[in-house]
């Protein structure tokens, strides 16, 4: 026999790309996911295979330095009876002098990029052939892959939806921003390998690093620790929170991923500036999700920062309700993190499933500003001591708020409420824009015996007094209309849980925050006021809070925080309530115009009103959104917006993808920023 000799080969990137459900990452390369099989052409010269005469075997590498025994490389025969458990090829059809062959590799294979050789050998006579390269990911499809999903619609949120809702405001006002992860946008896939290939961990021992990479837990750590730079590893974003963000973009301004990847790789790989904690949960759902494993970024409102770690956190307030002394331990009105899905064979039994990973850089785990994965379960069990940060999570979602009062003669006393911490933690619903409450996989009801016990474990008394039924409460309310540009009432509603008339003295104090819980100046202050309230009566304080008291003292995060203090004439008790007050920015309105359609101009209209009362001066509008914009479009406005003026501008879209997409819209200004708008536009599919 002549020897055989190849002379082309089909990698069928968009036939395995489409079964692979890797098509929209349109890139030229073959990406497919592990344990599922993928199909290649190969055509020979002068004649076709033959079996029995004809070897065919293939080389698969990946890493600098691949090895059998790191799991790196793997050379396989061709065969009939392919195993589970490690690379196989298979012959599928012969037509003539082309054969087509069904590669797959293991559920448990290390991801990333690799590349193939194929031996032909006749008679102990052989050639050797480079036949491509090709990308691989995890496979949540897969019942024997760790990141396995049973349900189809979670998948499709999880994996496949390129945008979604980040939720943010405060406890008492929690609304959403769109956010545009684009995790199959050109190029991004090739940015979240790089960010693998420049991780310390792999610049330390390349051969480790490559050989971990078929564990979702090792590449969650990695990922958590690259999205921030604060170890200075080259990692993707540079956190900042005081309102200076001059030199770079804020925080608030952010409408997707795509932008913040795409710049950081322009730039060396040098942080990008500025991210708060959803850009940083935001970019790490965007990597996670381009590999393959399931991610969704979940916000925990009245999260608890707890530096030294006993589950307290003391604030010191004066008789006016203005803060004594300055604590490390934070509140932040709320806090997102990233959850991912997956096995945790490290672990005993019961701890698969959602984990958290939170690239926020806050605390050092393991000498390196990453958490996580950390089993949600277990954040619900109080079970401290498991891989990785359970007692970091653990306060920022249950630890004790204890407010002393510091009384003009230097006394302290504790209040009688708590505020209370971790709470309406939220995610996105499944192939809805709603919200999800998903606090009850974090923790017990509050009260139950269950919650004692979880308590017990950790370690943790209770400080915190829940309100009692008698005596008197206090709670803040907001009248309607908190909006920027307009003053807005707030009132201190005193209730009488008692048979007795009952006399009290009531303060109330506003002070801009920001939403790490760093407070600035103050906005609005009542003299304290002495009320007497009947029998199971209630009585409300009111205070105005005025626009010219914060117009300039607000910062872009939009909030005010208003303590109100009860002194009880006839206890003695102090009671403290809190509440943090989010002032609107006004809405973008998005006009769909036309019938949309797959590869045909799309028109939108964008208008937004200007609320102030001053000019708004470098007005800028972003339109971004997945399958329907190349990347961002720009619209600056030449003149300023004049008090009250609106301005509406149309835009030309040409979508790409078919399907429900999101168009999303932010607005900049030197007064207004931040500014968030979205539609869904279902795109029909272009006529065949």
């Amino acid at each position: 026999f002549a020897d055989l000799v190849l002379e082309t080969w089909d990698l069928h990137c968009d036939r395995n790309g489409r079964e692979h459900r890797t098509a929209d990452m349109g890139c030229q390369q073959l990406v497919v996911r592990r344990g599922q099989p993928f199909s290649i052409t190969l055509r020979f010269s002068g004649r076709g295979y033959e079996e029995g005469v004809d070897k065919l075997s293939f080389n698969v590498e990946t890493g600098p330095c691949p090895s059998e025994t790191s799991g790196t490389s793997s050379h396989f025969v061709l065969t009939d009876c392919p195993e589970e458990s490690c690379w196989s090829a298979v012959v599928q059809q012969q037509d003539g002098e082309s054969l087509s062959v069904s590669l797959c590799s293991p559920p448990d294979a290390r991801i990333g990029r690799y590349s193939m050789t194929l031996e032909a050998c006749t008679d102990y006579q052989g050639s050797s052939y480079q036949i491509g390269d090709f990308i691989l990911l995890f496979n949540p499809w897969h019942p024997e892959d760790t990141v396995f999903m049973r349900d189809e619609n979670e998948r499709r949120e999880y994996v496949l939806s390129q945008d979604g809702l980040i939720y943010q405001g405060t406890c008492d006002y929690i609304f959403s921003v769109p956010w545009n992860f684009g995790q199959f946008e050109d190029d991004i896939l090739a940015i979240c390998l790089n960010m693998l290939d420049i991780n310390p961990k792999h610049l330390r021992d390349q051969n480790r690093d490559c050989s971990r990479r078929n564990d979702p837990v090792y590449i969650g750590r990695v990922v958590s620790a690259m999205v921030n730079c604060n170890d200075e590893d080259r990692g993707v974003l540079f956190g900042r929170w005081d309102n200076h963000y001059e030199d770079g973009m804020s925080p608030m301004a952010w409408i997707g991923s795509v932008d913040i990847l795409k710049r950081w790789k322009k730039f060396g790989c040098q942080p990008v500036k500025y991210g708060q904690c959803w850009v940083f949960a935001a970019v790490a759902c965007t990597v996670m999700r381009c590999l393959g494993i399931p991610s969704r970024v979940v916000t925990n409102y009245n999260s608890a920062h707890d530096t030294n770690a006993n589950l307290t956190i003391d604030r010191y307030i004066n008789e006016k309700g203005e803060q004594e002394r300055h604590s490390w331990d934070r509140i932040w009105n709320f806090h997102c993190w990233v959850e991912s899905w997956m096995a945790r064979p490290d672990l005993a039994a019961g701890y698969d499933g959602w984990q958290v990973l939170d690239p926020t850089p806050q605390e050092k785990s393991e000498g390196v500003y990453c958490c996580g994965p950390a089993p949600v379960k277990a954040i619900k069990e109080g079970d401290m001591l498991l891989k990785y940060d359970i007692p970091f999570i653990f306060a920022e979602v249950n630890a004790d708020v204890v407010y002393w009062v510091v009384q003009g003669d230097g006394m302290q006393k504790q209040s009688i409420r708590s505020s209370d911490v971790g709470k309406h933690i939220s995610t996105k619903s499944v192939g809805r824009d709603s919200r999800e409450d998903i606090t009850h996989n974090y923790k017990y009801p509050e009260g139950s015996e269950e919650e004692r016990a979880v308590f017990e474990k950790a370690e943790h008394q209770k400080k915190s007094i829940g309100e009692e039924d008698e005596g008197l409460h206090l709670r803040i309310k907001v009248s309607e209309g908190a909006n920027k540009g307009s003053d807005f009432d707030v009132f201190a509603v005193v209730h009488n849980n008692t048979d007795e008339e009952r006399v009290c003295r009531v303060t109330l104090c506003a002070r801009a925050t920001s939403h790490n819980g760093t407070l600035g100046p103050q906005c609005g202050l009542t003299d304290p006021v002495d009320i007497d309230i009947e029998p199971r009566a209630e009585k409300r304080v009111p205070l105005r809070i005025l626009y010219e008291e914060y117009r300039d003292k607000l910062t872009q995060d939009n909030l005010i925080k208003v303590v109100a203090l009860l002194n009880d004439h006839q206890t003695g008790d102090i009671i403290v309530s809190v509440r943090d007050i989010y002032v609107e920015n006004p809405p973008i309105k998005i006009r769909i115009l036309g019938e949309p359609m797959q590869n045909r101009k799309l028109v939108a209209e964008i208008s937004l009103v200007n609320p102030l009362a001053v000019p708004l001066n470098s007005c800028v509008f972003v339109v971004e959104g997945t399958g329907l914009t190349e990347g961002q479009l720009v619209k600056e406005l030449e003149e300023p917006m004049e008090p009250q003026a609106e301005a509406k501008f149309r835009m030309d879209l040409m979508p790409r993808l078919s399907g429900l997409q999101k168009l999303m819209v932010d607005f900049e200004s030197d007064q207004l920023t931040g500014v968030k708008g979205y539609r869904n536009v279902i795109i029909a599919p272009q006529p065949m």
